[in-house]
Parts: structure tokens; C-alpha cells; sequence
């Protein structure tokens, strides 16, 4: 989203919920770009900083974990022989 210095100023709290959840929100000065807000993790993941794993799985840009990420980790699994879940109860 695009924001005028004074709107930013006035609306601040609600331009930095909006970068965390939606992305970078540019602000402008006389219809010019002059600065970019952006989420704190996406800042350090451009300043090539160190992300922490719960950060890494948590990135809203795009699902590290899908039905076909769960498929591989399955196989690579089977393949390396893993222990396999025990079921435990009455009906065993």
C-alpha cells in the first residue's frame, strides 16, 4: 500500500501491523517514493542476517511445509530405515 508522510504519521501503528501482515507499505512525499516499511524478519532476511528456524517456517511469503514436503520427508525416512510410530492400547 501506498501512504502520504502525514497519513503514515497519523496512521502509524496501523502502517506497521499492515507491513508485518501484508507486506512492504511504501510511504511517499509529494508523489514521490522516499521510504519503504517493511516486517523486521524480511529486513534481516535481505540483510543476509541469521533467521531463527521458528522465523525460517513461520515466513508468510510462500508454505515451506506442504502435503508434497511431508511426502519426501515419509520417504526419505523409510528409506533410512526410522523408527516407526508403536501403537499402544486395547485393540493392538
Amino acid at each position: 500500500m501506498r501512504w502520504q508522510v502525514q497519513e503514515a504519521k497519523q496512521k502509524f501503528s496501523e502502517v506497521l501491523r499492515l507491513a508485518e501482515s501484508e507486506g512492504p507499505q511504501v510511504v511517499t512525499r509529494h508523489g514521490d517514493e522516499v521510504a519503504v516499511v517493511i516486517d523486521i524478519r524480511e529486513y534481516r532476511r535481505l540483510r543476509g542476517q541469521e533467521v531463527s528456524f521458528e522465523d525460517f517456517l513461520l515466513r508468510r511469503e510462500e508454505p515451506y511445509f506442504d502435503d508434497e514436503l511431508a511426502a519426501e520427508l515419509d520417504a526419505i525416512a523409510d528409506r533410512r530405515g526410522m523408527p516407526r510410530p508403536v501403537p499402544f492400547g486395547e485393540d493392538d
